[in-house]
């Protein structure tokens, strides 16, 4: 544990956070499987409809700065983060109430797209916590560990219920058991506030320059701007997500509960990810570190021209989920280090914005690539992933980093 309490307080918070958006994000948690399955068994789509449509669930994500600034800027009975947590979880829960009762793709994706909006806002306000603790206390990296740990604990859990609600119950009745599962969990987000130490915050016209400042120096910073083309670039690679779990589906005859089981094993890799960095990867710098990360992810990616059995699919799901987690610590850190203080909440948002928008590009690339220029192999849409990802070792000699305040070469 660390000496200081409010680091102590906020380690659990973001564990609580982090383990409700590991089952409650419905592009990946506990409503991606039988979402996904229910679309292709019963609505009949193919991968780029899937993509396309699912897409939709990332829009919150890309415009997170707007829920940080409103944050920033507006307190709400005077708090900048309490009252919006409170009121968005109350939104997810509802949110996920609705998707259980509903059984048409047309009321569907707009339900999720509600609970999108909610868990979007509610990771933005633990963002701006994130940002400001951990550089005052110098434990960002400690901070992105721990979110990123709890998030594939319970994503590890979810995902294997997913597969086995699909197992037992028919494409909707597993969608709505999902959709009533996560309804549950933000009321551990709504009890959990109280960890927060936020101190009393009200409009003045003074606090308003100094944040409007603030800003101004987010936009102007040229550092900040490399970072963000720099994690646009880390992550923007055309993805085989969707057409991988076509491929297993009715290629490889994967049961859907073994595929669940996949999610949940590559959960464990991010959970072992993030025991490594607790007892040996901590120790690296960080160019050293974002050279590791883009490595593994290289070698990661090219795996998959391995899988042929579900011993390689296990194989290979494990050793993704690694290096998946290196590379969220590298960058998240790289991140929150190069936020400007004043519009914490805003600045690191615009950048995690910029990462979330690369999910869907990146997804409905691969799949049309996979559905129209490959003739549905998913081979040479692996090649070109791995060279994608590879071309960014030529962008860290030309990296900075803030840290305390100060911008210092990358080590």
């Amino acid at each position: 544990m660390h000496s200081n309490p409010a680091v102590n307080r906020s380690m659990w918070f973001f564990a609580i956070v982090y383990a409700v958006e590991g089952i409650g994000q419905a592009s990946s948690g506990i409503m991606w499987q039988p979402l996904s399955f229910w679309l292709k068994q019963t609505m009949h789509w193919d991968p780029v409809m899937v993509s396309t449509s699912v897409a939709i669930f990332d829009i919150p994500w890309v415009i997170k700065p707007l829920w940080g600034a409103i944050s920033d800027f507006v307190p709400l009975f005077g708090y900048r983060r309490r009252p919006y947590l409170v009121l968005a979880n109350i939104a997810a829960i509802l949110a996920f109430a609705w998707v259980g009762t509903l059984d048409t793709a047309t009321t569907v994706i707009p339900a999720l797209t509600v609970t999108a909006f909610a868990m979007a806002i509610s990771s933005t306000l633990c963002g701006a916590l994130l940002v400001e603790t951990g550089q005052a206390n110098n434990t960002s990296a400690t901070f992105v560990n721990q979110q990123w740990l709890w998030f594939n604990i319970a994503q590890m859990i979810a995902t294997l219920v997913a597969g086995y609600l699909i197992e037992v119950l028919s494409p909707v009745a597993a969608l709505h058991a999902a959709a009533g599962i996560a309804a549950i969990c933000p009321l551990a987000i709504i009890g959990g506030v109280w960890l927060i130490g936020e101190q009393r915050a009200r409009i003045d016209l003074e606090a308003l320059r100094e944040r409007l400042g603030a800003l101004v120096s987010a936009f102007r910073s040229r550092d900040l701007w490399f970072v963000a083309a720099f994690l646009f670039l880390y992550y923007f690679s055309p993805g085989f997500g969707t057409p991988l779990y076509f491929q297993m589906t009715d290629r490889l005859h994967f049961s859907q509960g073994f595929i669940g089981l996949l999610s949940s094993i590559g959960a464990a890799g991010w959970i072992i990810g993030g025991l490594l960095f607790r007892w040996r990867i901590h120790r690296l710098g960080r160019k050293a570190l974002l050279q590791l990360s883009i490595l593994g992810g290289v070698l990661s990616t090219l795996s998959y021209l391995l899988l042929s059995s579900e011993t390689s699919a296990v194989i290979i799901s494990l050793a993704g989920g690694l290096t998946s987690m290196i590379a969220m610590v590298a960058t998240m850190t790289l991140a929150v280090e190069s936020c400007p203080k004043g519009a914490e909440g805003f600045a690191f948002a615009a950048m995690m914005s910029i990462v979330n928008l690369t999910g869907p590009l990146a997804n409905t690339i691969g799949s049309a690539l996979y559905e129209h220029v490959f003739n549905e192999q998913l081979t040479p849409l692996i090649i070109v992933s791995a060279a994608a990802t590879g071309l960014v070792f030529f962008l860290i000699p030309l990296m900075v980093f803030r840290k305390g305040g100060t911008t210092v070469p990358a080590v």
